[in-house]
C-alpha cells in the first residue's frame, strides 16, 4: 500500500508537469511467485492504481505495467517495450524486419541494441522469453570473444565493427545469426538448418535490410538537423529588447 501510495504521488505530480508522460510500471521481484500468482498480483496493482487515480479525476491517465525478475531477461524484455514507444521509426524498422525474414526463410529477428541488450525492434510475430534469453546470450558470447580476439595487436580497434558476425548452431536443427547492422546494433535471427543452406539469399537480403536501415536513421538526422536549423533561424529573427533585429552570427 505504501508503494501505491507513493506511486499515485509521482504519476500526479509527473502528469502535472508534462501530460504527455509515459508512466510504465515495473512490477519487481515477482520470481518468487507462482505464475498465476503474478498474474492475479498484476491484476490487483493495476486496479487499485487506476481506482487512486479515477478518485482523484484523472482517468485519463494510462499506466502500463510489466512483470520483472533480476533472475531472467524479463527486465531486459520490458526495458525493449519501454524504449519502443519512444521510437518514432518503429512501425518502418517491424516492416522491414518482416519483408526480410519472409524473404530469407527467417523463423524470428531481432533488433539489439548491443551494449545494454534491448531490442528496438523486432518483427510481427510473438516474442518468447526463452529465444530473447538465447539471443542476450548470444551477445555475450559474440562480444566476449571479439573483446579478446577482435582487437590488432597493439590493443587498438574496436571489438564489434562492421565485421562482426556469428553463427551458433543449437542441438535443436536451430541456427542463430548475428550480424552487425550499425555500430550500435546488431540483427539477431533465428534459422532452420536446412533455410540456412540458403545462406547466400539470406546475406544479400541482409545487405538490402542494412542499407534501408540506414537510410531510415539518415533521414531522421536530416530531420533533427532541419528542425535545429529552423530554430536557430527563428531566434535569431527575434528583435532585441530595444526592438532593433538581431544581426546573424
Amino acid at each position: 500500500m505504501e508503494a501505491l501510495a507513493r506511486l499515485h504521488l509521482t504519476v500526479t505530480r509527473a502528469y502535472k508537469v508534462n501530460p504527455d508522460i509515459n508512466f510504465e510500471i515495473f512490477i519487481h521481484k515477482v520470481d518468487g511467485l507462482s505464475d498465476d500468482h503474478k498474474i492475479e498480483t498484476q491484476r490487483d496493482i493495476h486496479q487499485r492504481a487506476n481506482d487512486d487515480l479515477a478518485d482523484a479525476g484523472l482517468e485519463k491517465i494510462h499506466l502500463s505495467f510489466y512483470l520483472t525478475s533480476i533472475y531472467d531477461h524479463s527486465i531486459f524484455e520490458a526495458f525493449s517495450k519501454v524504449v519502443q514507444k519512444l521510437i518514432p521509426q518503429l512501425p518502418t524498422l517491424e516492416n522491414l524486419l518482416n519483408i526480410f525474414i519472409s524473404n530469407s526463410g527467417i523463423e524470428k529477428a531481432f533488433l539489439f541494441d548491443v551494449v545494454s541488450k534491448i531490442y528496438i525492434a523486432t518483427d510481427s510475430t510473438p516474442v518468447d522469453m526463452q529465444t530473447y534469453e538465447l539471443c542476450c546470450d548470444m551477445i555475450d558470447v559474440v562480444i566476449d570473444i571479439s573483446c579478446i580476439y577482435g582487437l590488432k595487436d597493439d590493443g587498438t580497434g574496436t571489438p564489434y565493427d562492421k565485421e562482426s558476425m556469428a553463427i551458433i548452431k543449437l542441438n535443436n536443427t536451430t541456427v542463430l545469426y548475428l550480424k552487425e547492422v550499425t555500430k550500435f546494433l546488431a540483427l539477431v535471427c533465428f534459422v532452420r538448418e536446412e533455410s540456412f543452406e540458403r545462406k547466400g539469399l539470406i546475406d544479400y537480403n541482409f545487405h538490402c535490410f542494412r542499407k534501408a536501415i540506414q537510410e531510415v536513421f539518415e533521414v531522421r538526422m536530416k530531420v533533427v538537423r532541419s528542425r535545429k536549423h529552423q530554430s536557430h533561424l527563428q531566434k535569431n529573427k527575434r528583435p532585441t529588447p530595444n526592438g532593433t533585429p538581431r544581426m546573424p552570427l
